[in-house]
């Protein structure tokens, strides 16, 4: 956890990395109906920390894998990287 921070901190880009959640809570679209943009889409959340409403996803992404973990959290590739690294190849796997 400390390397990570570290990066953010040495390179000066935790401003950059953290725009994200300052354009997202003053962006009105926000939690809007977006158009579907047909890219096949895997969540992978935490039960410790995440909240995501499964129907909002499917309606706006083409949600092809739904993963609940009860381990892990926002740094989940820190947390639990052989879990979180799992997931991704059986998403990957199931795309061929």
């Amino acid at each position: 956890m400390l390397a990570n921070v570290s990066i953010y901190w040495f390179t000066g880009t935790a401003g950059s990395s953290a725009s994200l959640y300052w354009e997202t809570a003053h962006d009105p679209q926000t939690f809007g109906p977006k158009e579907p943009s047909g890219v096949p889409t895997a969540v992978w959340l935490s039960k410790t920390q995440d909240i995501a409403i499964r129907r909002f996803a499917e309606r706006d992404h083409n949600v092809l894998r739904w993963t609940e973990f009860e381990r892990g959290g926002h740094f989940a590739a820190l947390e639990v990287p052989e879990a979180l690294v799992s997931d991704v190849r059986k998403f990957f796997a199931e795309l061929r």
